[in-house]
Parts: C-alpha cells; structure tokens; sequence
C-alpha cells in the first residue's frame, strides 16, 4: 500500500511542475504594453508580429527583448513534453521571460499604469511560486 502512495505522490509532483510551467507560459502572454499615447499592445500580440517578421525579415527582429523571452518561452514548452520536466529548463526559461516581465513591471511602476503593473503581476507571482516548489520539490 506504500508503494501506491508514492506513485500518486510522485505523479502529483510532476503534475504540479507542470502546471506552473503551463502557468509561467500563460501569464507571459498577458503582459501589457503602452508607448507613444495611443499605442498599446498584449504581449501575445506582440509576439504574433515578431513571429511573423521572423521569415520576411529576420534581422529585424533581433534584439534580446525579443529574442530571449521567446527562447525562455521555447524552454518552457520542451519542459512540458518531457516525462518529468527538467528543474534547469524551468529556470532557464523562467530566467529569460522574467527580463521582460520585470522590465515592464518595473516600467509600470515608474509611470504609475496600474494596466502595465496588473499585467506583469501574475506572472511574477507564479515564478516565485515556480521557484519556491522546485527548490523544496526538486
């Protein structure tokens, strides 16, 4: 009978570090950008134009604030499609979407958009919360 409780144990805990990578992902997506007055943007949109530029003008697209969110992000999904997803992949991808994030929370805080601080809240909670369970779960 111990033995099944271990299982169960085990599955819930690679259950578990894969929902908080499906939430990293998500919650990435949801970050909220404003510039110029008039202009503003989901991150989710952001990313839909610079996936379409990447094959009619890939240098264009080149700049680590979009580079390596979207390579974090890259991570994450391999991460879920591995038996037991690999703690160093989680905390890679973590680390290159947390850049932008913390950038635009950062941002948001300086010129008081509540909108900008919203947005990036509830990925920055689930990283902590990422963080916190891989370091006591492994």
């Amino acid at each position: 009978m111990p033995y099944i409780y271990t299982i169960i144990l085990i599955e819930y805990g690679i259950m578990k570090a894969r929902l908080l990578n499906i939430g990293l992902l998500l919650s990435s997506l949801i970050g909220y950008l404003e510039w110029g007055g008039d202009k503003k943007m989901f991150l989710f949109q952001i990313e839909g134009e610079v996936l379409s530029k990447l094959f009619t003008d890939p240098l264009g697209i080149l700049h680590p604030l979009t580079i390596l969110p979207l390579f974090g992000q890259l991570l994450l999904i391999i991460s879920l499609f591995q038996k037991k997803p690999n703690k160093l992949l989680t905390y890679i991808g973590l680390g290159c979407i947390s850049i932008l994030m913390a950038l635009i929370f950062f941002v948001g805080l300086i010129s008081l958009n509540y909108k900008t601080i919203l947005s990036a809240i509830p990925f920055l909670v689930i990283a902590i919360w990422t963080i916190k369970y891989r370091r006591t779960n492994g």
